[in-house]
């Protein structure tokens, strides 16, 4: 209903485990490395344990998981083990495609064919795993029967690796000494919290670029309330940023505050009451929703006056143009690479930027005289007044969040090359390199890219030289303007207090360093709305 309205491809806070949508926070991406860990242990046995509160992104990430896992890997994915320990058998067993016709109800039977079926896979080089999630409602019977499968084994290693996704009960039932031999047995822990006040707010503008965001909406102490009234729990981020981002398109107003975010938590957070009014207050929480997104969707369309009722005069809403769609760099012929692949790539390519510009400068539709290549630089000032060059040091995050194509300066060893950044997703990133488009791990982009960038944009002449505070002049206009087209301060106003507080939150906003001082990316990310190229944000090989 709101897509058009704020520019959006699709809906950037829903609560279904999209894996396009994963954010890896600092503790995501040390969460995935155990489950990958347990797989990529192989026979080495023993439980991989993954706790975290709900909404926290256990299931998430367990289907980031699958979407990674290695070739020669066969998974069992249990997603209800509330199961007997013979009816959880049968499970495994269908999962892994093995005929038990005529072995169900028999323990003994269902064990032997898994047995079986594990031996002849660990002869064929594959390896085995066992997912289940929710595992703290496993009965006692048949968390005593997945502890019994840790003894299928070989003289030499484990045939079955088992993860287990859990609420923190999990942990509080597995410290319990009756089940001592199988916590014995858990190799590695690891408990998923909430996310704190930077990575909420990363989180967010993160799930808005996916969803083709442009500008994003929630001020500086949105943010903070966002985290505030949701404990840093992903799922209570979603809920609360998607019933504000409804509100304000039902109050028209593209920016969202703290207010509104109160007013959206209030709705859709179950109050403070005692428990025993508990079910009741959900049920009315869940009605105060759904009549209000019923009374925006009347709101929007004008309301409906029924054939019995008296003739009402309507209010006409407002018109709303959907934004345009940004233009996105074609699709190129592309190749993953492995680390391998990188290096050879980069010591092949040189350390020459015009292969880089050249394609750059296409991106922009920008003759080659455009600007002035300095391999040394690589950036000088443009030949036209309009087109601007941008050089630093910075993070991967926040020259994502410009959503630019950029040039990155890679280093391997002697080896340098320069690449054109074309796109990324949460877990790979799209750089062209000489000729070749290739897609690669972020991690393993980092681990090349010494942080050095280089990068075009379009804006007035005037902004060729970044204005300082307590100047004025049509440069700092400009600037106002831009912030909050609505302002009504007048031409020749100097850069104030206020000015560098609105840049700041701005800054804070696109994840850029926050200084309230409008340098080059800052102004670049002002300027985003020009027409241009914008990077990819879902990576299909073609």
């Amino acid at each position: 209903m709101y897509l058009g309205y704020y520019g959006l491809h699709e809906a950037p806070f829903s609560i279904t485990p999209d894996p396009r949508f994963v954010h890896l926070s600092e503790r995501h991406r040390d969460a995935l490395a155990h489950l990958l860990f347990g797989i990529d242990k192989g026979g080495g046995g023993g439980f991989v344990q993954l706790t975290g509160e709900v909404g926290t992104g256990k299931t998430t990430l367990s289907r980031l998981l699958l979407e990674q896992l290695p070739a020669d890997t066969r998974i069992a994915l249990v997603l209800n083990p509330r199961q007997t320990a013979v009816e959880l058998l049968e499970t495994i067993c269908e999962e892994l495609h093995i005929d038990i016709a005529g072995k169900q109800g028999s323990a003994k039977a269902l064990v032997d064919a898994l047995n079986a079926h594990l031996l002849e896979a660990y002869a064929r080089g594959l390896r085995v795993v066992l997912l289940i999630d929710e595992a703290q409602n496993l009965p006692a019977d048949a968390l005593e029967q997945v502890r019994l499968l840790t003894n299928l084994e070989t003289d030499t290693q484990k045939l079955l690796q088992i993860l287990l996704l859990g609420q923190p009960e999990l942990r509080a039932m597995l410290a319990k000494p009756e089940l001592r031999q199988l916590a014995q047995r858990i190799t590695a822990r690891f408990h998923l919290t909430p996310l704190d006040p930077k990575e909420t707010g990363e989180y967010l503008r993160h799930r808005w670029r996916v969803a083709g965001g442009e500008r994003f909406p929630f001020d500086t102490k949105a943010v903070q309330r966002v985290h505030t009234r949701s404990g840093g729990v992903p799922r209570l981020i979603n809920v609360i940023a998607e019933r504000a981002l409804l509100a304000g398109y039902a109050r028209d107003t593209a920016g969202i505050d703290a207010k509104l975010i109160d007013a959206a938590a209030d709705e859709v957070l179950p109050p403070v009451a005692k428990r025993t009014w508990w079910p009741w207050l959900v049920a009315a929480g869940a009605a105060t929703v759904a009549v209000a997104a019923f009374a925006a969707l009347q709101w929007r369309n004008g309301p409906t006056t029924p054939a019995s009722a008296p003739a009402t005069t309507a209010v006409e809403a407002p018109v709303r143009t959907p934004a345009p769609a940004p233009s996105r760099p074609k699709p190129v012929p592309v190749e993953a690479v492995d680390a391998a692949a990188l290096t050879q790539l980069i010591g092949a390519t040189g350390d020459t930027p015009l292969p880089a510009w050249q394609h750059l400068l296409g991106l922009w539709k920008l003759p080659a005289d455009a600007i002035t290549v300095d391999p040394s630089g690589p950036c000088t000032p443009a030949a036209r007044t309009d087109v601007h060059c941008v050089q630093g040091s910075s993070r991967l995050d926040a020259l994502l969040a410009l959503d630019r194509p950029l040039l990155l300066h890679l280093r391997d060893g002697d080896a340098n090359a320069w690449a054109v950044l074309l796109g990324a997703d949460v877990r790979n990133a799209r750089v062209r390199i000489g000729q070749r488009s290739v897609d690669l791990d972020r991690v393993l982009l980092q681990s090349r890219w010494d942080g050095g960038y280089v990068g075009l944009w379009q804006g007035p002449a005037m902004l060729v030289a970044p204005p300082q505070p307590r100047t004025s002049g049509p440069a700092v206009d400009w600037i106002r303007h831009a912030l909050s087209p609505t302002t009504d301060a007048a031409a020749g106003t100097p850069y104030d207090a206020a000015l560098s507080r609105a840049v700041r939150e701005f800054q804070n906003a696109r994840g850029l360093p926050a200084d309230g001082v409008a340098g080059p990316l800052t102004l670049m990310a002002l300027a985003s709305d020009a027409p241009g190229p914008h990077l990819l944000r879902v990576l299909q090989p073609n």
